[in-house]
């Protein structure tokens, strides 16, 4: 008699049993599977990080489950890294790009192997296939993937002892980051590396962010049409609404979905989402779509509950807008990432100090950044396979770097009025506003791809008044 788990309702697991389990299984092996579509860009990527780093073995890892309490796991999501790499998103796999002495490297994909029906392991095993669904064989991921795949079990045994200078993306797998005796400064320089190589979106990349704003701009309009169910309940009947249209059209929402209503507005990262909807008061929604790839959107709109803004919401609103104009007309190959974050910036500092909010004069105020009071954040950053995407590369490259076309960013400059900011008129406190949208950089300028969601508070009134319920 096998052992059971502590307190299952089974004692054990009789010989008869065990015996049972292990006939009469089908081969349920995939003989029709075509190569991902992605493939041959995964490829290039690969071939372009060997080029970076000649005669050195490069390890990186998907990642592992989480547990969530005892047997129950949080959603899995394999490292951005790897998945730009390689195309494959399943747990425990890890690519090993291994140096060839005539130059550049052998790819190959570890990852699980399909449970074996000859021990118990594969029906009990909280992890297994009869748990948590069927794998890929190593046959069929070769197939799907274009790369030769090993079992993953075997990893630390094939990489041990080697001699061959080893590169790791380290916290992803604390099996090989005990295994694996690396430097930690060259391993965080290879991690730049890795987030680097997705700072210009390729073709395939640029199809996959257009799907996930597309879906995104479909759940902005999902949530307009529901609006009198949010405000006869709460905040939560947005983000259900959303998440609807991210599962259904894609994988899931690309991060944390920001419902805020009313001073909710004024917290960067609102994501509680159990607040009243009340007519009269704004309601900011950052929300994004994650494909079946995974990338994602990122959008921002804040909008009236009522359907239309109030002056003094319009005077702030269109504060926003009109730094966010002047930000996107500084989105263009050749200029610095910074400028159309100091673009956006110095628009609003110039509002502020108008408004008598902060001291002038405006340069003198921008140079001292006192506008941050009331912006709170910089105003956009990399977007594609994380939200906050190539967020470890180097800044030289990235916030320090300059603007090619093939670089995907959002633009998202907000203000914000915390309801205790006694500096303020009290008929300011509570109000946030924020507009957000994902800009392709072209050859002669940029390419707005979130266009489709209305984005001046008149066209914003007009969008509610035809779809709002």
């Amino acid at each position: 008699m096998a052992k059971g788990r502590k307190n299952s309702l089974y004692p054990g697991i009789s010989d008869e049993l065990s015996a049972l389990m292990r006939t009469g299984w089908a081969d349920t092996e995939r003989h029709d599977l075509r190569p991902d579509e992605q493939a041959p860009h995964a490829a290039r990527r690969r071939a372009a990080l060997s080029a970076r780093f000649p005669g050195e073995r490069l390890v990186v890892p998907s990642g592992s489950l989480r547990i969530r309490s005892n047997d129950s796991h949080y959603p899995f999501r394999a490292y951005t890294g790897y998945v730009h790499l390689t195309g494959d998103q399943t747990r425990d796999g890890a690519l090993v790009l291994e140096p060839r002495a005539d130059g550049g490297h052998d790819a190959h994909c570890y990852q699980l192997p399909r449970d074996g029906r000859d021990s118990d392991e594969f029906w009990t095993g909280m992890t297994s296939e009869l748990w948590m669904g069927r794998r890929r064989s190593l046959a069929e991921s070769e197939l799907v993937f274009g790369l030769p795949c090993r079992d993953i079990r075997t990893i630390t045994e094939d990489l041990k002892d080697s001699g061959v200078p080893t590169r790791l993306v380290r916290g992803h797998s604390p099996e090989l980051d005990a295994a694996l005796a690396t430097d930690e400064e060259r391993d965080a320089e290879f991690e730049e590396a890795v987030s680097g190589l997705r700072l210009v979106k390729d073709a395939w990349e640029i199809g996959e962010l257009r799907r996930a704003v597309d879906s995104t701009v479909r759940g902005f309009t999902d949530v307009v049409r529901e609006l009198s169910q949010a405000i006869a309940t709460s905040e939560r009947w947005i983000e259900g609404t959303f998440f609807r249209r991210a599962r259904v059209e894609g994988n899931d929402v690309g991060y944390g979905s920001i419902c805020a209503a009313g001073e909710h507005a004024t917290i960067m990262h609102w994501t509680d989402n159990d607040g009243p909807v009340r007519p009269g008061e704004l309601l900011l929604l950052d929300a994004g779509v994650e494909t079946r790839t995974l990338y994602t959107a990122d959008v921002t709109r804040t909008l009236p509950v009522s359907g239309t803004f109030t002056p003094l919401q319009r005077k702030v609103y269109d504060a926003v807008y009109e730094a966010q104009e002047a930000g996107m007309a500084a989105v263009k190959p050749g200029a610095r990432f910074r400028d159309f974050h100091e673009a956006a910036q110095r628009s609003l500092t110039a509002r502020l100090v108008e408004w008598d909010f902060i001291e002038g004069p405006a340069e003198r105020a921008y140079e001292l950044s006192l506008q941050r009071r009331f912006t709170m954040a910089g105003t956009g950053h990399m977007l594609g396979l994380d939200v906050h995407d190539c967020a470890s590369a180097r800044n030289e490259e990235y916030v320090d770097g300059i603007l090619e076309p093939g670089m995907v960013l959002t633009v998202e400059p907000g203000l914000y009025f915390q309801p205790d900011d006694l500096t303020v008129p009290e008929e300011w406190r509570g109000i946030g506003v924020r507009i957000e949208d994902d800009l392709l950089v072209t050859p002669d300028g940029h390419e707005n791809l979130s266009a489709g969601l209305p984005r001046s508070a008149d066209e914003v009134e007009a969008w509610m008044a035809k779809f709002a319920g």
